[in-house]
């Protein structure tokens, strides 16, 4: 199972990269596994606040919709357009290509709710 050391994670399987006052969020690796192939991702408006652990995407596959829950809290800055047309690059990409949307205005001390790469595998691996 891929999970990059510099990410932050949740434990709905949401995972946020940090770059100072900005963040982007995705879904990981364990949980595109998990719903199957994607085949439409509702994202939300630029502009949008949304508090942590707030409702962010509604992704759909062929298994069942999902939501996606904000990993912090901020203003959403831009949405991954390319989603629309090919959602599958959740499948194939999540920590690339495949990311949901960028929040700013976040502040470093929600982080600490987060789980680190370890952690996060750890917590996977009790699931199992």
């Amino acid at each position: 199972m891929n999970i990059p050391d510099e990410l932050y994670y949740t434990k709905e399987h949401e995972w946020i990269r940090v770059e100072g006052q900005t963040a982007t969020v995705g879904i990981t690796d364990h949980a595109q596994e998990q719903l199957g192939d994607i085949t439409y991702v509702e994202l939300p408006e630029p502009g949008t606040a949304v508090s942590q652990n707030g409702e962010l995407a509604t992704v759909e596959s062929v298994k069942a919709a999902s939501d996606v829950y904000s990993p912090v809290a901020g203003t959403i800055s831009s949405v991954n357009e390319a989603l629309e047309d090919a959602p599958e690059r959740i499948n194939s990409d999540p920590y690339g290509t495949g990311w949901l949307c960028t929040l700013s205005g976040i502040t470093e001390d929600q982080l600490s709710a987060l789980m680190n790469a370890a952690e996060y595998g750890a917590f996977v691996a009790q699931e199992e």
